[in-house]
């Protein structure tokens, strides 16, 4: 008779804790009729101060709703930004960048940083964390960091699901709490397994609702801005001012018309050398030959000269 009457506690206490997570956002009102229900009645005994002992665990958990509902709500926004800049001088852009997240007491949570072969930084991405209350004013500082290529920013409004999960995390640690109870005064190794595993699955869905809790606590806390640095390409930058006049500008002029002659000059030698050596080849070994036939005809002509009376 008495583990009947056990398990039929632990049932009605297992429906009573599932209703108290599933419905910690009601009204509390709610919780006072509950309150008034479960109110002993002048014969009930023994059993009073069990009632008793209910009726003031639903007016606490009617009170805390209330109370949630009437606290000042303070809006929660998720802020993410992205802004793309250029400079012609990476590291100073850097630099800069870094006054704006120390001003604002931020943090840079992840920095990837490529360098050119000199050492000198060629291009960056990073990854800043910039309190909410400060996210406007960390976008437009960053942006006149370096010339800006583009700015975008994003605001989600959680508030409602913050606060639902405040509710549900607080509803759940009771609910918990109750069941512990129930487990400590079991006394049969069924009754502690049945409730051991519902325990066991509470305490999972606490873990989970506590770690949304952390995430949203972080994100509506700090505001994350994705920036990037790059070095403006060699097209884009400002040609160097030349001065057309003056003694060094002409001397510099005629200076660069020799070495275009000596160039030019070199050019066609090295085009005619492959030539030359062609017409050596063929012109002395000609040459050589009209002038032995050359020889030969002079004596020729001298002899018929003499023989003439």
């Amino acid at each position: 008779m008495a583990h009947l009457v056990w398990a039929a506690a632990a049932v009605a206490l297992l429906a009573g804790c599932s209703s108290s997570s599933d419905d910690a956002g009601s009204d509390a009102s709610s919780g006072s009729v509950a309150a008034s229900a479960a109110a002993p009645a002048p014969d009930a005994g023994g059993d009073a101060g069990g009632a008793g002992d209910a009726g003031s665990a639903a007016e606490s958990a009617a009170d805390t709703g209330s109370g949630s509902r009437a606290a000042p709500e303070q809006q929660a926004v998720i802020s993410t930004g992205r802004v793309a800049l250029r400079a012609d001088d990476v590291g100073q852009a850097l630099f800069d960048v870094r006054k704006v997240v120390d001003g604002h007491r931020g943090q840079v949570a992840e920095d990837d940083t490529e360098t050119d072969p000199n050492g000198d930084p060629l291009r960056s991405r990073m990854v800043l964390r910039i309190p909410t209350a400060d996210f406007d004013a960390a976008m437009d500082e960053l942006g006149r960091a370096a010339t800006l290529v583009s700015s975008q920013r994003e605001t989600a409004d959680v508030t409602t699901q913050v606060l639902d999960t405040d509710v549900r995390v607080e509803a759940q640690r009771r609910s918990i709490e109750r069941i512990q109870a129930l487990f400590d005064a079991a006394t049969s190794i069924k009754d502690v397994v049945s409730v051991e595993g519902e325990l066991s699955r509470r305490q999972a869905d606490l873990a989970s609702l506590e770690a949304q809790q952390r995430y949203l606590a972080d994100q509506t806390s700090l505001s994350t801005i994705t920036l990037t640095v790059e070095r403006t390409p060699a097209d884009h930058a400002a040609p160097p001012e030349q001065d057309d006049a003056g003694f060094l500008a002409g001397l510099s002029g005629g200076w660069d018309a020799l070495l275009t002659f000596l160039v030019a000059s070199a050019t066609v030698a090295g085009a005619l050398l492959p030539w030359l050596g062609l017409a050596l080849l063929v012109g002395v070994p000609t040459w050589s030959v009209l002038r032995r036939l050359r020889r030969r005809a002079h004596p020729a002509a001298g002899a018929a000269g003499v023989g003439t009376p």
